[in-house]
Parts: C-alpha cells; structure tokens; sequence
C-alpha cells in the first residue's frame, strides 16, 4: 500500500445536468455540475467522476462542453464515462480536459477495444468500468461463474455471463491502467461495500482498484481499502451531504490509512 488513497465523488449527468437528487446548501443550482465539482474540489475531493448516463447520442456534445467547463476551474483529475465507445470518444473527452476515460459497454462487445485505446492514449487514461453482481448458486439466472460475480450491463439489470474477476484480469492484461468496480448488489443499499467482490478483484489484478457501491455511513469506507481498494467512490452521500469528504478522509487517517 504505497499510494494514498483517494476519495472519489461521482456525479451522474444526463443532458448536461446532474440527477440523482442533490442538496448542497453552497449551491444556488444544485443540477450544475461545474458548480459542484468545484464544491468537491473546496471539500477536498482528490478526484471526480462524471457518468454520463444521457440514453441519446446527440446529446454527447453536451458532455464535452461540461467536461471543458468543469477542467477551466476544477484542477483535481476527472475521469468521464458513459457513452465512450471509440478511440474517438476517448480523444474528444481528453482534448477537453479529463485526464481519464471509463469504458464499460463497448469493451464487453470488444475488449480489443482496450488495447487499442491504452496504446493510442496511455494505460493511465483508461479505466475498465466493471458493473459486477452476484450470480445464486443454484443457477436460477444462468450458470454461476468461477467467481460467482459476472459482468453485467444496463446498470446490472442485463447478464452477461462473463465472470467479473476474470474479466478484471483481462482488462489488466489488455492494457488498462486502473479497475472502476461497481457492485451493484450493494449500490443504492448503503448497507456498506461488497469487500468479498474487493479481495477476489484484488488477488489478479495489480491496477488500483476503486471501490462503487454501498457507501452510506463513515464505518464502511476503512474495510474497502483493507479489502484491497485503492480508492473509494460514492455519489448520493455526498450529494445529500450525509457524509463529507473530509469526514471521511478523518475515519480512514485514524483507520491508519494513508490519504493524499
């Protein structure tokens, strides 16, 4: 563990705007996502994410500009997904100031896709966005995987009977210079991070991992990183200012979790 672990805010953004619900005191419009990112960054976020989770693709110049607006006066590195299906895609989003790109969708159609990318950009700047949830032993939604988690799409509503630590591991071997690691068992529960789904990720793939997924009280965030995450990310906690960055970052440092 020789790198600090970072505390990562995710904010959704369709068509420009952010949802999800939010309620910032600071903020006269809480759909801004520049206003907010530049909130988090005063909070001491040590990174943002942006999924953009806009369904048509015309409005994808949309996301270029917010991602432009948002690196003109937010300074901590963004990574932006949702959407990125070409080197392309890539490009445009980098030009525009994010310093990473997640794919997800695109990559379980043609992990090639990955290489291609970490080769024309740079391992650091691509992220493999894994949705993972647990597939039941007994076999009613197909065949359990090795690891009985498998990648799923739609936001874990769609099967794709690809194991999800596998799956990891391939990402690795492909090129990819960081694991985006959504359980989507936990997500929405706050009933804490899916640490099991951390520790097998964790055993194949040397990447830093970053823990999504069932964050809702200051306990779970410790557990994550000695599960094996590099980096924890949460997005309506924050929103809802439930929990503060800086309390977090308090729990991990007395945790004895080295934070930047």
């Amino acid at each position: 563990m020789g790198v600090a672990v970072r505390v990562i805010p995710c904010l959704d953004v369709d068509a420009g705007r952010v949802v999800k619900g939010v309620n910032f005191k600071e903020l006269r419009d809480a759909g801004d996502p520049v206003e907010m990112a530049a909130v988090y960054d005063a909070e001491g976020a040590d990174e943002l994410t942006f999924l953009d989770v806009t369904a048509s693709s015309g409005e994808r110049e949309t996301m270029v500009d917010v991602v432009r607006r948002t690196a003109e006066q937010v300074f901590i590195p963004l990574t932006v997904g949702g959407g990125i299906r070409t080197p392309d895609d890539v490009d445009r989003m980098l030009r525009a100031g994010a310093d990473k790109v997640s794919v997800n969708t695109a990559a379980i159609a043609r992990p090639e896709l990955l290489g291609e990318m970490a080769r024309r950009f740079g391992s650091q700047c691509i992220v493999l966005s894994v949705d993972a949830r647990r597939v039941p032993r007994d076999g009613t939604d197909g065949p359990p995987t090795p690891s009985t988690f498998e990648v799923t799409t739609h936001g874990g509503r769609t099967g794709t009977g690809i194991d999800a630590v596998e799956w990891a591991a391939r990402g690795q071997e492909l090129g990819v210079g960081e694991i985006l690691l959504n359980s989507m068992d936990a997500d929405g529960t706050r009933a804490g991070f899916d640490l099991e789904l951390i520790e097998k990720v964790r055993r194949v793939v040397d990447v830093p991992v970053i823990a999504s997924g069932g964050a809702g009280a200051l306990e779970h965030f410790p557990p994550a990183i000695h599960a094996g995450a590099d980096a924890v990310l949460a997005a309506s906690v924050f929103h809802f200012g439930q929990l503060r960055i800086g309390e977090v970052k308090d729990v991990l440092r007395a945790d004895h979790v080295e934070i930047r």
